[in-house]
């Protein structure tokens, strides 16, 4: 893979390779990894997420913002195996990442531990809900 593979769960990491989803969709329907690229619709998936252990989503370019709603869909839709950020990821996306549900990444360049773990400690709250569950700081204070 060449990258540096960061995780955010306890499961064994998976080791068959991702097709695209343009395969899966095809007939390659026995697969249990599928890569997300750019401009796929995540929602093809939806169907068939519980034959899914990895979905690898696709980041050409760090400003490409598409990736964190495939992931949001896809926790939304239900998703509980690996979702994992792949490509031009950057060590101040992790926190906006990790709320959109992504628990893996695999970024091109290295991610230095004290920053990231800098990075997702900054702040105690929140001030919307999305896929990662934590609680708006807004409800926290009125209910």
């Amino acid at each position: 893979m060449g990258e540096t593979l960061l995780r955010f769960r306890d499961d064994e990491v998976h080791d068959e390779p991702a097709i695209t989803l343009d395969s899966f969709v095809a007939g390659q329907s026995n697969a249990t990894a599928v890569r997300i690229e750019a401009g796929d619709d995540a929602r093809a998936l939806i169907p068939h997420l519980g034959q899914l252990a990895l979905i690898e989503v696709s980041f050409p370019a760090f400003r490409d913002g598409r990736g964190y709603s495939a992931a949001r869909v896809l926790r939304e839709a239900g998703y509980t195996g690996e979702l994992r950020a792949a490509g031009d990821v950057l060590v101040d996306q992790i926190p906006l990442m990790r709320r959109c549900g992504f628990d893996s990444f695999a970024p091109h360049a290295p991610v230095d531990e004290a920053v990231l773990q800098a990075s997702l400690d900054r702040y105690d709250h929140v001030y919307q809900a999305a896929a990662d569950g934590r609680v708006p700081v807004w409800k926290l204070r009125h209910g």
